[in-house]
């Protein structure tokens, strides 16, 4: 059943803050959900999402994948020397050293609304696993990405159409919970940088590349005109995360839905934002309580770079988002513009942040010297080198001169005066 859920959070009774002294339960199995909470900018205030609360609402098809989260700790990188040369070789002597696989793994199944007015609304499960499976890390995550899209979901300016909409949710006796959002795709940028990478090497292994000039032009004008459409979308559910207190925190191709991967459809694609799991909020009166689940390792790191007061460190957080999105933007003009298996995330990045300490200039020049990267060197060539230009001002060492999101989706790169 479709039921009227008043949500509100604050410090003193959100979910993330009970984890601590006992498990959560996002979803009542009682037929209404309320609960009261205070804010300290706007007293009182009810933040009022309709959301499908009730197991008997939904019904669930098939599993179309599962993932888990890693994280890499330590790297082998190049030892930085005056004279050292690079080649395509030092790709491969990249080596990861500590890859820690997280314990929570994440089903999605394929769904649609059963009952009431919205009978028939395709929908994604996220399903996280139960405390016995999952621990209370996955409940944490759980209730973290519920609250998240609760606060983005309830703004008075209405819903951005790049974030993923969540519809509701319910849980199992095992303690699991589902996450219903909007079927809105059933790709991410990681597929169609996959399917992208794989075409160009099928092409190439059969020598089916064409000999027009003016047909390969256009093919590449195509596949550069999606890729920043592409970008420009998740790059404005990013800004829209921001602009409403929001920090998304694990921003990568995988988390950013499609409901296309034809290039020849650009003009219809919708990226949308999705993995709010580990966002963090950045409102003022939460950065002066102190350190919350999820981002203690954020503000240590704030404090490394100098930042210690709630506006600095909000201002290092926002571009520590910046960072993780520029780091996208490298994978985009990379991966779908080479073979498969010439370039991935992990590679690329310790390219740029090992080997060239971000230089974007230093990696440019390596890259026109291996013949395999051209393609991604001319789509970042595009106005002048706008491309190279958004990059490192994205990467920028120091956080304080990275551009807002805003000014990304706005930039001269994104626009379509670059062809």
């Amino acid at each position: 059943m479709l039921l009227t859920t008043s949500n509100c959070f604050s410090s003193s009774c959100s979910l993330l803050s009970s984890l601590s002294r006992k498990p959560i339960f996002l979803f009542s199995k009682k037929p209404r959900v309320s609960c009261c909470v205070s804010s300290r900018t706007r007293s009182s205030r009810l933040c009022r999402a309709s959301l499908i609360t009730s197991p008997d609402s939904f019904e669930v098809g098939r599993l179309i994948g599962s993932y888990g989260f890693m994280n890499v700790t330590s790297y082998s990188g190049f030892q930085a020397g005056a004279d050292v040369e690079y080649s395509s070789g030092d790709l491969g002597q990249l080596r990861v050293q500590d890859v820690g696989e997280g314990s929570v793994k994440i089903r999605l199944y394929e769904g649609r609304i059963a009952k009431g007015p919205f009978k028939g609304t395709p929908v994604i499960f996220k399903v996280y696993p139960g405390q016995r499976a999952g621990g209370l890390e996955a409940d944490m995550m759980a209730a973290n990405e519920l609250n998240a899209h609760a606060l983005l979901q309830n703004s008075s300016e209405g819903i951005c159409k790049n974030l993923l909409l969540l519809l509701g949710g319910f849980e199992t006796k095992t303690g699991e919970q589902w996450l219903a959002f909007r079927g809105d795709g059933k790709y991410s940028a990681a597929d169609f940088a996959k399917v992208t990478s794989e075409k160009i090497s099928r092409a190439r292994s059969l020598e089916e590349k064409s000999w027009n000039p003016f047909e390969q032009e256009q093919a590449f004008k195509r596949k550069a005109y999606f890729v920043i459409r592409l970008f420009q979308g998740a790059m404005s559910g990013l800004a829209y995360m921001h602009d409403h207190d929001r920090l998304h925190q694990s921003l990568g191709p995988a988390s950013v839905v499609l409901n296309t991967i034809v290039e020849r459809d650009a003009a219809y694609l919708v990226p949308r934002l999705r993995d709010l799991a580990f966002s963090v909020d950045i409102r003022f009166s939460y950065l002066e309580e102190g350190p919350k689940t999820f981002s203690e390792d954020l503000w240590r790191r704030a404090s490394s770079a100098g930042a210690f007061t709630p506006m600095e460190r909000r201002a290092f957080g926002i571009a520590d988002d910046i960072y993780e999105a520029g780091l996208l933007f490298a994978y985009l003009a990379f991966v779908p513009f080479c073979e498969a298996g010439i370039m991935d995330s992990l590679s690329l990045q310790r390219l740029l942040e090992s080997t060239f300490k971000l230089d974007l200039t230093a990696t440019r020049e390596y890259c026109l010297a291996d013949d395999r990267l051209l393609e991604a060197v001319k789509f970042l060539d595009l106005g002048a080198g706008a491309g190279w230009e958004l990059l490192q001002a994205m990467l920028n060492p120091d956080f304080r001169k990275r551009p807002i999101a805003e000014a990304v989706v706005n930039h001269q790169f994104m626009t379509a005066n670059v062809f």
